[in-house]
């Protein structure tokens, strides 16, 4: 036996009896049972929505998995942002099975507190103890580092610019990390970020990976010669579908009690707190988020990445809208270097691929769409979201469930599926109730990743051009410029970077967006 019991050892034992007996496996638990010390014991930062919704929909349930504390700079708040209002309280009626939870509510509600009153509740009833008490919650993610050395893995979903600090600060510990996207919203700290994954040799996943999908089918058939050589891509949402500022905020609310805003901020340089760049709507700030191509677009872009074996990009081009305003019977339009435009279209080029032709990557978001002309005499719309893939003797449409094959005879579905199981199929079959202890699939990759075995394919240092083409689209916005007089309007200026150096070799006055100005204490 060890000399010393940590927490891990403790779990659904002594943690609250406070006495520690070694019994029967059989006593402990039945089939599927993992026992305490078998456990991944984990430190969740981040308690927002995000955070709170993928702990109910199977974080919490996966027996291989014991959450032993969390952390948020929000202690317990009912003013976020979500896109159903009580969405996330319904969640966790059904995982605690407390049908009443949360029924004064009159908010969107999320922060630690409800966070770690989640996990010690269901832990509870899994356990059969009436008063479990296991999860210790922090407002700092440094002091909850420093404290908590013996857990076995860190998960991060926090806002984008606090990404690199928290997973650079963890695998120094060498603890495994499990992040949501993207790895930083700056290309330095993206960098930093994959090169310390490699080396500190920690096993890490991106959360962006989704594992097998129809993208690799369809890149076979590309590879196949199905539209001949393969030119461009066109990936398009109708994101966002979060506010846009076009100015920066003038009033001065007062920082909601129970919040820490410096902590909120981190790296980023001191400002008067306001709601506008907190929650969901960071993502729109430059200085907070990365997009919508970071929100988003790494989940469809990465697995053409992988399959097409594609590097960084060597230039990005960006459109975007343009606000005005009216300033003593004068209009002109609003200079904005602080937020992303309401909707874009950015081009990246690409150096050859292996085997392939050099290729072209269009990015669209704000409801833009690529122009198909051969579907111009179909009156149905496109999808809100999708893939086109044009190559010199035909396109593919992926923007359903069965991809499109469009050439010069026509359009037909790249392949046929087999037709589905009919409905009963498996009827009579054993279902677990919404709280069982149940072994998530999504979970898989990296728990065997994180308990030694082999590193997911959504590890860190795989994501270094995905990562790199999701910050040089910021950098192309916000360095399409042009002066005419005393107006300043955005316009598609050819960014050119080079990868090798991490450098933008023209304009080169756009190097200062690849990294930002850290508040003192907080540089990398």
């Amino acid at each position: 036996m060890k000399s010393k019991i940590n927490r891990r050892d403790f779990v659904g034992t002594a943690a609250v009896t406070g006495a520690f007996t070694i019994v029967p496996r059989h006593v402990l638990g039945g089939q599927g049972f993992v026992p305490p010390s078998d456990k991944l014991t984990m430190a969740h930062i981040g308690c927002g929505t995000e955070g709170t919704r993928e702990l109910v929909a199977g974080l919490l349930q996966d027996p291989r998995i014991q959450i032993v504390a969390c952390c948020d700079v929000v202690k317990d708040s009912q003013d976020y942002l979500d896109w159903g209002k009580y969405a996330i309280r319904s969640q966790i009626r059904r995982v605690l099975e407390q049908p009443n939870y949360g029924e004064g509510d009159t908010g969107v509600r999320a922060g630690r507190d409800q966070f770690q009153y989640v996990v010690e509740t269901y832990y509870a009833k899994q356990k059969g103890y009436e008063n479990y008490k296991g999860c210790t919650a922090y407002n700092d993610f440094r002091e909850l580092l420093a404290k908590e050395k013996d857990v076995d893995c860190v998960k991060i979903m926090t806002p984008d610019h606090l990404h690199a600090h928290i997973s650079v600060a963890a695998m120094k510990l060498k603890k495994p990390v499990l992040m949501h996207k993207p790895l930083a919203n700056r290309m330095n700290e993206a960098r930093l970020v994959i090169e310390t994954a490699r080396q500190m040799n920690v096993p890490t996943h991106f959360m962006a990976y989704s594992g097998a999908s129809s993208t690799e089918r369809i890149i076979a058939a590309i590879k196949e010669g199905v539209i001949g050589n393969l030119r461009e891509i066109h990936n398009w949402t109708d994101r966002p579908v979060w506010p846009q500022y076009t100015e920066l905020p003038k009033d001065r609310p007062p920082v909601p009690p129970g919040m820490d805003w410096q902590l909120w901020l981190g790296p980023a340089l001191d400002r008067p707190y306001h709601p506008c760049y907190t929650h969901m709507v960071f993502r729109g700030w430059y200085e907070f988020g990365g997009g919508t191509i970071a929100d988003v677009g790494i989940y469809s872009l990465w697995p053409v990445f992988t399959a097409l074996n594609m590097g960084p990009p060597i230039s990005a081009r960006a459109w975007s809208t343009h606000t005005c305003n009216v300033i003593d019977h004068v209009a002109n339009p609003v200079e904005n270097d602080f937020a992303f435009p309401t909707a874009s279209m950015i081009h990246f080029e690409f150096a050859p691929p292996p085997g392939m032709q050099p290729l072209s990557l269009f990015w669209y978001d704000g409801g833009m769409q690529p122009r198909i002309p051969e579907l111009d005499s179909d009156p149905a719309p496109l999808p809100p979201g999708g893939l086109l893939y044009v190559g010199d003797k035909g396109k593919i449409l992926a923007a359903g469930r069965t991809p499109l094959l469009i050439t010069e005879k026509g359009s037909e579905p790249l392949w046929r599926e087999t037709p589905a199981s009919p409905r009963g199929a498996g009827a009579g079959q054993a279902r677990s109730s919404p709280s069982a202890m149940t072994p998530s699939p999504a979970n898989d990759l990296w728990i065997t990743a994180f308990k030694g075995g082999e590193r997911s394919p959504g590890d860190f240092v795989n994501a270094g051009p995905i990562s790199e083409t999701v910050c040089l689209a910021a950098v192309a916005l916000r360095a399409g410029k042009v002066k005419s007089g005393v107006r300043v309007y955005p316009a598609p200026v050819k960014v050119l970077y080079d990868s090798a150096n991490m450098k933008i070799t023209s304009p080169a006055d756009a190097n200062k967006y690849l990294t930002r100005e850290y508040r003192p204490g907080w540089e990398l």
